[in-house]
C-alpha cells in the first residue's frame, strides 16, 4: 500500500473536495480518496503507486491545481493489546 499526498490550490468548499475525490475515483482503481479544502490537500490510499502525470491531469481538468505530490509506503495502524 502507498500513501498520495498532494497539495491542491482552488479548492473552496465540500463540494471541491468531493470533485477531487470523485475525479480520482473514476481516473484510477484507489482505496480511498479525502480531502481537505481547508489544509489545501488530497490523501489517497492505493494498492500501487500512481502515475503522477496523469494525478495532475486529471486534477487539472477538475479545475485545480496540483503543487506538490509526495508518494510514500503505507502501513494500516491497528490496535492491539498485545502492542509493546
Amino acid at each position: 500500500m502507498v500513501k498520495i499526498t498532494i497539495n491542491v490550490e482552488g479548492m473552496a468548499c465540500g463540494m471541491c473536495e468531493a470533485h477531487v475525490n470523485d475525479a480520482v475515483r473514476k481516473a484510477f482503481a484507489v482505496k480511498k480518496a479525502a480531502s481537505s479544502h481547508t489544509k489545501k490537500r488530497t490523501e489517497i490510499l492505493s494498492e500501487q503507486p500512481l502515475d503522477q502525470e496523469k494525478l495532475k491531469q486529471v486534477i487539472a481538468d477538475a479545475g485545480y491545481t496540483v503543487t506538490g505530490i509526495i508518494t510514500e509506503p503505507y502501513e494500516k495502524k491497528g490496535f492491539s493489546l498485545f502492542r509493546k
